[in-house]
């Protein structure tokens, strides 16, 4: 497994215990079942970015306190050069790079997403809005039952409480996501 997501699942379990909670009361309210939650917790299975966004409104932190173990700290602005934005590895073929993890009280969370080449995309859901923009490659975009080709400088804006996922046509793609929610 991947050290960052082991960590971040880590960080989880050690929250959930501070804060009492009971892992059946998380799973039910980050919509999973208990098993699945417990996945999550023990690093069996890794976290999707949007219930790890579930998990932080439920314990009212930062997703940035789940992602690095740190506290945003900047309140009028954020600078993050060029590679430096906190990286994620969610599976193989799938990683981001948060670029505003150290804002204090975003209401934006934009990333860059890399993906190589598949056949299928994982699908998810979650509050708020969604803003993609391809920098690099092609992408198939799918949102409900519609599926959208987009090439580099192409973008859609979407409703994520649809299911939605992406994946690469090409051998890598990249593309900004902004999420609002």
């Amino acid at each position: 497994m991947n050290e960052y997501i082991k960590q971040i699942s880590e960080r989880i379990r050690e929250l959930r215990d501070i804060l009492e909670f009971d892992a059946d009361d998380v799973a039910r309210n980050i919509g999973v079942s208990k098993d699945e939650y417990l996945a999550y917790e023990t690093g069996a299975k890794e976290i999707p970015i949007s219930l790890l966004y579930k998990v932080a409104e439920l314990f009212r932190v930062d997703p940035t306190v789940l992602m690095t173990g740190d506290v945003p700290r900047m309140d009028d602005y954020t600078v993050v050069r060029g590679g430096n934005g906190v990286k994620v590895e969610r599976y193989p073929g799938y990683s981001f790079s948060a670029l505003a993890f150290n804002y204090k009280h975003r209401q934006m969370d934009p990333m860059i997403v890399t993906l190589s080449k598949s056949e299928t995309a994982e699908l998810v859901k979650h509050g708020g809005q969604e803003f993609n923009y391809v920098i690099e490659g092609t992408i198939k975009v799918v949102v409900g039952d519609r599926e959208f080709t987009l090439n580099a400088g192409d973008s859609i804006y979407f409703n994520p409480e649809k299911p939605h996922g992406q994946r690469a046509v090409t051998d890598n793609a990249k593309f900004l996501t902004i999420i609002n929610g």
